[in-house]
């Protein structure tokens, strides 16, 4: 293996970019050795190292993973340390 590195550019949306980069950082991992991986698991593999599809999710799915999305952003909703605290609640 060569100890040589090359740059690579890429343009991507701002908002991709600064989530991926919370995502990789909650990681360890910094955007190159995020892209190294990606880079290295193509070659691996000899394809794209997942599925690629053009399939999407109906409004219904997507209402809800939007819901999703807000229950879990939302600070005032209650959160619980473990499942049986979670039980122990419903049952009471």
């Amino acid at each position: 293996m060569s100890n040589s590195v090359s740059s690579v550019n890429f343009l991507v949306d701002t908002d991709v970019k600064n989530q991926a980069d919370t995502l990789f950082s909650r990681l360890g991992l910094s955007m190159d050795t995020a892209f190294n991986i990606f880079l290295r698991q193509s070659i691996r593999e000899g394809s794209i190292p997942f599925h690629i599809t053009t399939n999407t999710p109906n409004s219904e799915t997507v209402e809800a993973m939007l819901e999703a999305e807000s229950i879990a952003n939302d600070p005032s909703v209650k959160r619980y340390s473990d499942v049986e605290e979670a039980l122990r609640e419903l049952k009471s």
